[in-house]
């Protein structure tokens, strides 16, 4: 295999056209330099630079490394500019990775101003509702926000960083007898019809609403299941029954609906980052943890 910092040795040969002038501007010995290129010679199997009068001249084989050391200088030289800035926080790629509710309250904001203070990091933006921690681990993501229910998780090379604990909202019909309240007792509502908007009925936050009804002392009788907060909104404002939505899915809220605050008890997401070690530290990361946890506080 070739040797790059010997390629740049002969390039500084025909470049400067002798042994000792190459010598000179290296800060080797003339012997030195001559040893590099009986190393190169064997390791391309073919003479490099053929004497002509008291000077050297490449071969084509000499000619055609000379030129390739001179664009893998160049490309090293972009690369390390391109680490500085990385490390700096300057440019790069983060790859963020969303469910479903992070993205009506969360993500929008929290990227229009990342982005306004990091124009030149750049974002692949994904909302999916499975596998976040696994694209995470496997190096597929950079970052992901996740709900983390009674335990954090872990998981090797994953860093699980807390931004937020995103409490529910009571969503209620505008004509609701208790719409005119601030904040309502749970158990208040146990007979109500209920609209669920969880994706699924064994997630994080179907447990979560699942052991809240049960502290209120009811199990809610559920007529309507969606797969996201506003056509949840759109049932409660038709009248088919309350909701309880996470406060950042109600960013946009139905005309026909209110939303009050609930107690006794106040369920609550936790929202975690899940971020790979390797970027974990990184100025743009740290940049980007601190801008979500602003937005989702």
């Amino acid at each position: 295999m070739l040797d790059v910092r010997r390629m740049q040795v002969l390039r500084a040969v025909v470049t400067s056209g002798s042994v000792s002038a190459a010598a000179a501007n290296l800060g080797y010995t003339p012997s030195a330099i001559s040893q590099q290129l009986s190393t190169l010679e064997k390791e391309a199997g073919t003479p490099l630079l053929e004497k002509v009068g008291r000077g050297l001249k490449p071969t084509p084989a000499g000619t055609l490394l000379a030129e390739r050391a001179g664009r893998i200088a160049d490309l090293l030289s972009s690369t390390e500019a391109e680490l500085a800035d990385i490390r700096a926080g300057r440019t790069g790629l983060l790859r963020v990775r969303f469910f479903h509710t992070a993205s009506v309250g969360l993500i929008p904001p929290a990227v229009a101003k990342f982005r306004a203070e990091h124009p030149d990091v750049q974002l692949d933006l994904r909302m999916q509702e499975v596998e976040l921690v696994d694209d995470v681990s496997r190096g597929e993501a950079d970052l992901a926000i996740i709900v983390v229910g009674r335990s954090v998780p872990e998981r090797r090379g994953v860093r699980f960083v807390h931004l937020a604990d995103d409490p529910y909202r009571m969503v209620l019909p505008k004509s609701h007898p208790m719409a005119a309240e601030d904040c309502i007792d749970l158990v208040r509502l146990a007979g109500e019809s209920w609209v669920n908007s969880t994706m699924t009925s064994d997630d994080i936050c179907s447990r979560l609403l699942r052991d809240a009804y049960g502290s209120a002392g009811f199990t809610p009788k559920v007529v309507v299941e969606t797969d996201g907060t506003y056509s949840a909104q759109g049932f409660v404002a038709a009248g088919m029954g309350v909701a309880l939505v996470p406060r950042l899915g109600l960013d946009v809220v139905h005309p026909g609906v209110v939303v009050r605050a609930v107690r006794n008890p106040e369920p609550a997401r936790r929202l975690y980052a899940a971020v790979r070690e390797t970027v974990a530290d990184l100025p743009a990361t740290r940049s980007l943890l601190a801008t979500l946890h602003e937005v989702a506080s």
